[in-house]
């Protein structure tokens, strides 16, 4: 491969996934109109899910895909149709990484799991988590403008023998959400601003996920992985509990049950990505929007990264390959 249109598209490869927080009604619809091969995927993930998760992502209601248990499965989703469709054009891959629910569309992109098998995981995943939350209701806030020690400091202050605050995705130097019941996680918000953060957003979600709060989920998660059709991924996946590559199937499950009560340790995962990838290695984004894009921008300085999402972000980006 050479160069097209201004675009390099020599050199190594990077697949990013996003997680939770990205979907939208009308994701994926443009796709599924334009490429069959992203109809396909959406096709086998209905039939693997026994829903219409295609009709929900493309027509709503908000409130539903907005559910943990639907939002999963339809960002998955719509990663591996998108994949679906410039994989073979992506250049050399080399290593892979997702935030959260998106580790599990990094293991679709480096073939350890199929498409199909990955929804009905982040679908029951999602179930769990969302169990775990009525059992003992969280919730989590972003912290804008503070270096990440510093909100550890203000967790552990604020947390208690009966009530915790943890720092659970760190996902810039200067942006890290914190996670944990409602009054340590208030309280760890008070005490972020007193160290000088700017902002403190609390955060739509139905429980306090990547905290210990989710720790009766893990157990049942790891059931179903551990049913689950791994194989080992043909490159590496780094995983948001270690920043380290993943290179076994069994190694692959043992992080994902971990995910649900460790931090995503996003900036340490970019930082491992790049130095797996080598200088001119080009990141690519699949799914709904550009998070992680403007995320590695903060992280990795000069960082080679494109999103794509849309139907003419495909269309453009096969152009130039």
């Amino acid at each position: 491969m050479g160069q097209h249109g201004g675009a390099v598209v020599d050199g190594n490869t990077v697949w990013l996934c996003p997680g939770q927080g990205a979907q939208k009604v009308g994701m994926g619809k443009d796709l599924a109109e334009r490429f069959p091969a992203a109809r396909a995927t959406f096709q086998s993930i209905d039939d693997a899910l026994g829903v219409k998760l295609s009709t929900l992502m493309f027509e709503g209601p908000e409130a539903e895909l907005t559910a943990t248990h639907n939002a999963q499965p339809a960002i998955l989703a719509h990663s591996a149709a998108v994949f679906a469709v410039i994989g073979a054009a992506g250049g050399t891959a080399v290593a892979a990484a997702g935030h959260s629910l998106g580790e599990y569309s990094a293991y679709v992109t480096a073939g350890a799991l199929q498409a199909a098998q990955a929804a009905k995981l982040v679908r029951r995943r999602g179930e769990l988590m969302q169990q775990a939350g009525a059992a003992r209701p969280g919730t989590m806030a972003a912290v804008l403008g503070l270096a990440t020690a510093d909100v550890d400091a203000a967790c552990r202050e604020a947390s208690t023998a009966t009530e915790v605050a943890v720092a659970a995705n760190l996902n810039a130097p200067d942006q890290t959400v914190i996670s944990g019941d409602p009054a340590a996680v208030t309280r760890a918000g008070e005490g972020c601003k007193a160290r000088g953060a700017k902002r403190v957003i609390p955060l739509k979600v139905s429980g306090a996920f990547h905290s210990p709060l989710m720790a009766p989920a893990a157990a049942e998660l790891q059931r179903a992985l551990g049913a689950a059709p791994f194989r080992d991924p043909a490159f590496p996946v780094v995983a948001n509990a270690t920043a380290e590559p993943v290179r076994g199937a069994d190694e692959a499950r043992r992080r994902l049950a971990e995910q649900l009560t460790a931090p995503v340790r996003w900036v340490a995962c970019m930082e491992r990505a790049a130095a797996i990838a080598g200088a001119g290695a080009r990141f690519i984004e699949i799914g709904p929007g550009g998070v992680l894009a403007g995320l590695l921008k903060r992280i990795v300085s000069g960082a080679t990264v494109v999103s794509v999402g849309t139907a003419d972000e495909v269309t453009k980006f096969l152009e130039a390959a």
